[in-house]
């Protein structure tokens, strides 16, 4: 048995985690674990932008990335057929 812990939350976000689950038929756990790991997804992703955001308002910075991203993009074939 996957150990557990006791989360405490609004009624409402109960109430729309009960109502996912009862559609998906899943248990309540397993909605919230995809909803966490969506979530952290999501701020990965929004972190990753910001940082690429940041990166491209330093022309030099931003310059090398794209070079860089030059050199391994001509890698993306080697040793690879045809088809």
């Amino acid at each position: 048995m996957k150990a557990t812990v006791t989360v405490r939350m609004g009624r409402q976000a109960h109430r729309r985690l009960k109502e996912i689950a009862d559609r998906t038929d899943e248990s309540l756990s397993q909605v919230l674990d995809k909803a966490v790991e969506a979530y952290r997804r999501q701020c990965f992703l929004e972190q990753a932008n910001t940082a690429y955001a940041a990166l491209r308002r330093k022309k030099t910075a931003w310059k090398e990335e794209q070079s860089e991203r030059q050199a391994w993009d001509a890698t993306l074939g080697d040793g690879l057929e045809h088809d």
